[in-house]
Order: structure tokens, then C-alpha cells, then sequence
């Protein structure tokens, strides 16, 4: 295992209007001192405005790597959003650990709480409201800089100064970025979809979208997700 430690800057966020279209989001995040309670659906005080497609179980905590903020400053320009941590909605920001580098399936220690990555991010129309760009999410997808989520293996509390630290790696072949590459690029390698629906560790959600694909041999439309409904035809 050669994930080092990571010390996180947390961030919370409450639901408000995002764009001009009557949408509420808590996309935006902002840093909040400790301690933090982790519960079964994530930080308390944290909020999701859309619990269809966001939170859960599942989703219980987002992490985004400050890693990624360099790049997008040189692809898009110094937008508001990227001058500081919470750009992308993520309630863990860190250096050094990015989609290429952390593991589906790591276990995380955080204080006495144990978190696992149960799948990256697919990235929403909300992005694009959030940044004033009306591809932003699509650029996101694009890049493989999607960020990822835990599921709360065992409830606790995070202290100010406590790190997340890897203490097991149940699925050293499977970065974050490989499944990215067979959801957005790969979408018909049939045996990275037949390996990726047999993942236990992985959210169901997830798996029953690779089975769905080798079932039908089709690709799902993006096109709502992105770009929200108004962009279907």
C-alpha cells in the first residue's frame, strides 16, 4: 500500500439557490472546524438538496483532490469558484491523492471513523450553474478528474489534526481512474464491464450500470446529466 496520510481540510454545506432557474443545491461548500461526527450518510450538518441522485448511504462523503484546481486554472481561467477549496461540492479536500493513485474498495481510517471508496463521481449539470460554463460538467467527465465517494464502514468522530490514513486495499487493480475509463471511453470493453459488475466492494448502482451495458450493448444517453433536462431532444 503507498498511499501516505493525508490531513483533509472538511467542508459542510447547506442548501441554497444555484442559477437563476429556481434550482436549490449544496454544492457549495465551505471549511468547518472540528470535531466532525461521521454518521451512515455522511458529516453531521451537511445537507443535499437533490437526495435522488446525491447522498446516501453510498455517497455519504465526497472527496475532491486540491491537486486538480492547478489544471482547471490553466483549462478555464481563474473562476471564482477555484480560489478556494469546495469548487466541485467535496466534503474532504487533500494533496496527494488523486483518481490515479486511491483504490475502489480502500479503507480509511479518519478518526474513529472507518470509511471505504465505493465509486467515483459522475458529474451533473449543477457543475455548469456552479461555474458559469455550460460544459463544465462535461469537462469534468472528460478529464477523469471526477473526484469519488465513500460509504461509512463504522460510524465516529474526526478530531482537528487526525489524518486519513489507508489501512486496507482490497482491490489493488482497480484506480479510480480505470473506472472511469470503462464508464466514459472504454464504454464497450466487455470484459472490463463484466470485471467491474462482479465488484462486491463496489456501489450497486455502479454495478448494475456495467451489467446493464453488456446486456444491451448500448451506452446510456449522458445528455440529461450533463446538461440538464431542458438539453434533451
Amino acid at each position: 500500500m503507498t498511499l501516505a496520510p493525508a490531513h483533509p481540510l472538511v467542508l459542510i454545506g447547506a442548501i441554497a439557490p444555484l442559477g437563476d432557474a429556481g434550482r436549490t443545491s449544496a454544492i457549495v461548500k465551505a471549511p468547518t472546524p472540528g470535531p466532525w461526527r461521521i454518521g451512515q450518510t455522511g458529516l453531521e450538518g451537511d445537507a443535499q438538496a437533490d437526495l435522488k441522485h446525491h447522498g446516501g448511504p453510498e455517497k455519504a462523503l465526497h472527496h475532491y483532490a486540491f491537486d486538480h484546481y492547478a489544471p482547471w486554472r490553466a483549462e478555464i481561467g481563474d473562476a471564482a469558484a477555484l480560489a478556494a477549496p469546495g469548487a466541485f461540492g467535496e466534503n474532504l479536500s487533500t494533496s496527494g491523492w488523486t483518481e490515479e493513485t486511491v483504490r475502489l474498495g480502500d479503507v480509511i481510517r479518519f478518526g474513529s471513523a472507518l470509511l471505504q471508496v465505493s465509486q467515483g463521481r459522475q458529474p451533473c449539470f449543477k457543475l455548469n450553474l456552479r461555474f458559469g460554463l455550460r460544459d463544465m460538467a462535461a469537462r469534468v467527465q472528460r478529464s477523469g478528474r471526477t473526484g469519488w465517494y465513500y460509504r461509512v464502514l463504522q460510524e465516529g468522530v474526526a478530531q482537528e489534526g487526525d489524518a486519513l490514513a489507508l489501512i486496507e486495499r482490497p482491490c489493488p487493480d482497480w484506480p479510480l481512474a480505470r473506472l472511469s475509463r470503462l464508464l466514459y471511453r472504454d464504454t464497450r470493453d466487455r470484459e472490463g464491464l463484466a470485471a467491474m459488475a462482479a465488484l462486491p466492494q463496489l456501489a450497486e448502482g455502479w454495478r448494475a450500470l456495467a451489467q446493464r451495458r453488456l446486456d444491451t450493448g448500448k451506452t446510456e444517453n449522458w445528455s440529461a446529466r450533463l446538461y440538464g433536462r431542458q438539453r434533451q431532444s
